[in-house]
């Protein structure tokens, strides 16, 4: 330590003693400062700047690791060149580990590290130097950075920090082949010494794998290891740091190999000869005997087809794998007769699935083996010599009819009879019975084939002499059809045809539906039945293919005319009894376009535009009362001036005759007589000569009959118009207007004043408040002229 500290001064000499030099020797890699200009006041020389020497110089100091010593350790020395010696300069300290970790001596500079310290924790430690003057407290040289590293020693192991380890490697495979990379981590300086230089070794696992020492990389050692001598090995890995050498540390892990398999074995039956024993009842499809060959392969390479080799027994045999014990099932194929075979020998042939083509010159990966089944003699039931039975019948047919028989037999050595009985499931079995003995099948009750077309049952057979052993079978009987009901029209039974068909059009293609069985062949023929034959409206085609066409006859239809017509069909069958109907069918005019298109079919539409929505008729309906109330309106205030020209004028009475081709326009014919004075008792009683032109001769006054109020109007009118046809004093422009009837039925009976009373005065309109609110104000209008009619007699 002296000889250090005397070399550390005679370098601080040589370099003009300004150093911060640590005593401690120094790698050759110590970083020093680069010299600096800094501007100093020193007492006694010049002022103006100048270059000096930097105050400050400082190295990186080194402590070791792991110091175990009773003293402080000694790190190194600060010093200042303005430093005199004379105590005038104090020396502090600060950073990391300042006065915990390290301490320095403020007169002499001295740092000392007052614990052991671990490189693995924190490998450097940064610190700032501080020369200050004792008496002024002032820095004498700018804050200077150092850094104290801490010297690494050899006190970690190599540790496996992904151990242990797991790994795999196929069997058979060659020398050489990789395995696993294992990896040791030494947390000792990489850069300083050999500490944390790892050397690999297997401490156990030869001679089978082998390691690199450098890299860690473990693979196979020998060639064919066979997974089926020894499946898993445990090798043990040593990593030791100093390069291996002697005093180095070492750390240990673990490494598990597994051999995964492959197909290098082929399956082997464990012997070759299979005896199975079968009882001829067992069923196909059902699983007779298993064998089984042994591959010592693992998973799918251990995975085995068996087939069975064509020969004797391979129609009737089949073998399937079981997945899960890889046994070869085999399994019936058809039933087994001890009467006709006893026993079957056959080979099974036991391969592997998955093939590896690198074993393929150790041999075929397949073995066979012989397999012998004896058949087994069991009592067995009796078996019919038809698996269904299919039988026909005429419906009404008698009771008792015997219509087939079934037939079973005992088969084995000891042959029993048989007996028969019909297996009763529901009450349609009562319809047949069975001959117990012979097993014939009669009728037990009439059939109907429109009823029940077919019958479907079962037949029991049973042995004598072990009535437990029995047999069923199907037996399907068919009811023949009995020409009984007549065609009939198919749907549909109305059609249509357009105002503006054509002659010969065919308004509708019909067809005929039996409810018979109708035989292979059956014809339907149509004709029209003699009463609608003179009708010239329709006609009716047979195509002769079931099928009949209706054609109408004449061009044009009118609905205003007759809406519905009525077309009695006449269709026959062919069958025996020949059976016919007759079908009407309906026939409803309906308005279509050019192309034939049915518009409208309704008897309303007649008088409806086509295609106006609700609203537009609830609109012109509106309008139509409307113009009714004003014609209403318009007709009584007509009634008021007539009235008043009728007080006026009774006494001249001129007869107006006017004819008419088409019936008369009623009361809104104002151009027509008023009939209403016709009937004017007084004028009727006077019968006095007319007045409004003077006669040439004198004639004799014409008698006429009273008139009661309800004589009908026609014969008054006739009566009026032949006295004005005989009398020669009538002018030629005498008019006669002729009123036909107005129809019965209506609420509100006629308006018309031709049946009226004698004279307005003696009208009653109190019935218009009974029409509603749309004559509310009729019924207003005339009920204040009645009540202001002086001449109403009351």
């Amino acid at each position: 330590m002296l000889t250090r500290n005397c070399l550390s001064l005679l370098l601080w000499v040589l370099f003009d003693g300004g150093l911060l030099t640590p005593l401690h020797p120094q790698p050759q890699q110590t970083l020093e400062a680069e010299p600096r200009e800094n501007v100093v006041p020193v007492p006694g020389r010049r002022s103006s700047a100048q270059r000096v020497k930097r105050g400050w110089v400082w190295n990186q100091f080194f402590v070791l690791e792991e110091y175990m010593g009773s003293e402080p350790q000694y790190v190194g020395k600060l010093h200042s060149d303005l430093d005199k010696g004379v105590g005038t300069v104090k020396y502090t300290l600060s950073g990391d580990g300042a006065g915990t970790v390290f301490t320095i001596d403020e007169t002499t500079g001295d740092i000392h590290a007052i614990r052991s310290l671990d490189r693995e924790e924190k490998p450097f430690y940064t610190l700032r130097a501080q020369a200050v003057d004792v008496d002024t407290k002032k820095p004498l040289e700018p804050e200077s950075e150092f850094i104290i590293k801490v010297q690494d020693i050899n006190d970690n192991e190599p540790k496996f920090l992904d151990g242990p380890y797991v790994a795999s490697v196929p069997e058979m495979s060659p020398v050489g082949a990789y395995v696993l990379q294992v990896k040791a981590t030494d947390a000792d300086d990489p850069t300083y010494g050999n500490s944390a230089r790892v050397v690999y070794s297997i401490l156990q696992g030869q001679p089978y794998f082998s390691i690199d020492p450098k890299t860690g990389v473990i693979r196979t050692a020998l060639p064919n290891m066979d997974r089926e001598v020894k499946e898993q090995y445990q090798v043990l890995i040593q990593a030791k740091d100093m390069g291996g050498q002697l005093g180095g540390l070492a750390g240990t892990t673990t490494v598990n190999i597994t051999l995964t398999d492959v197909n290098d074995n082929p399956p082997r039956f464990p012997k070759s000869i299979f005896h199975l024993k079968v009882p001829e009842s067992s069923h196909v499809g059902s699983a007779i005997g298993r064998i089984r060959a042994v591959d010592p392969d693992f998973g799918k390479n251990a995975e085995i087809e068996y087939n069975i080799v064509p020969g004797d027994g391979g129609n009737l045999f089949d073998i399937t794998t079981d997945e899960n014990t890889q046994e070869g099932v085999i399994k019936l194929k058809k039933p087994l007769d001890f009467e006709t075979k006893k026993a079957y020998t056959f080979k099974v042939e036991a391969s592997n699935l998955h093939l590896d083509h690198r074993f393929h010159s150790v041999g075929p990966f397949k073995d066979t083996a012989t397999v012998k089944i004896n058949v087994l003699d069991m009592d067995e039931p009796p078996v019919f010599s038809k698996p269904v039975y299919t039988m026909e019948v005429y419906e009404d047919t008698p009771v008792g009819t015997i219509i087939g028989a079934v037939t079973a037999q005992d088969l084995d050595a000891g042959s029993s009879s048989v007996r028969y009985f019909i297996d009763w499931k529901n009450d349609v079995d009562s319809y047949f019975t069975i001959d117990a003995t012979e097993g014939t099948i009669a009728t037990n009750e009439i059939l109907d084939r429109e009823s029940t077309a077919q019958y479907n049952f079962s037949i029991i057979a049973s042995k004598v002499s072990n009535p437990l052993l029995t047999s069923k079978v199907n037996v399907i009987i068919n009811v023949l059809d009995v020409n009984e009901f007549p065609p009939e029209i198919s749907v549909p039974y109305e059609t249509s045809v357009c105002e503006n068909a054509k002659a010969g059009q065919v308004i509708q293609t019909v067809t005929a539906a039996d409810k018979d069985l109708s035989p292979a062949g059956q014809r339907f023929s149509f004709r029209l039945s003699p009463e609608a034959s003179n009708k010239p409206n329709f006609t009716i085609h047979d195509y002769r293919n079931n099928t009949a066409g209706i054609e109408a006859r004449r061009n044009g239809y009118s609905r205003r005319q007759q809406e519905l017509y009525f077309l009695p069909v006449v269709i026959e069958d062919s069958s025996y009894p020949v059976q016919s109907s007759t079908n009407t069918m309906t026939i409803r005019v309906c308005r279509c376009d050019s192309d034939g298109t049915i518009l409208s079919c309704n008897v309303e539409a007649i008088f409806l535009p086509v295609g106006l929505s609700t609203g537009a008729l609830i609109a012109i309906l509106l309008c139509i009362v409307i113009l009714l109330v004003i014609v209403v309106l318009y007709v009584a205030l007509r009634r008021q001036k007539k009235k008043d020209t009728l007080m006026t004028s009774k006494e001249d009475i001129r007869d107006n005759v006017i004819h008419y081709d088409d019936e008369g326009g009623g009361e809104e014919d104002t151009q027509a007589f008023d009939i209403g004075a016709l009937r004017n008792p007084k004028v009727i009683e006077d019968n006095k000569i007319r007045r409004d032109i003077k006669p040439d001769t004198l004639r004799f006054p014409r008698q006429r009959p009273p008139v009661e109020d309800n004589t009908d109007i026609r014969d008054f009118i006739n009566q009026r118009l032949q006295e004005n046809d005989v009398d020669p004093t009538a002018p030629p422009y005498d008019s006669l207007a002729t009123y036909a009837y107005e129809g019965n039925g209506s609420v509100a009976e006629s308006l018309s004043s031709i049946d009226s009373l004698t004279t307005e005065a003696d009208q009653d309109y109190d019935y218009l408040s009974d029409w509603g609110p749309r004559f509310k104000i009729l019924a207003d209008m005339f009920g204040e002229e009645e009540s202001y009619n002086p001449d109403k007699v009351t």
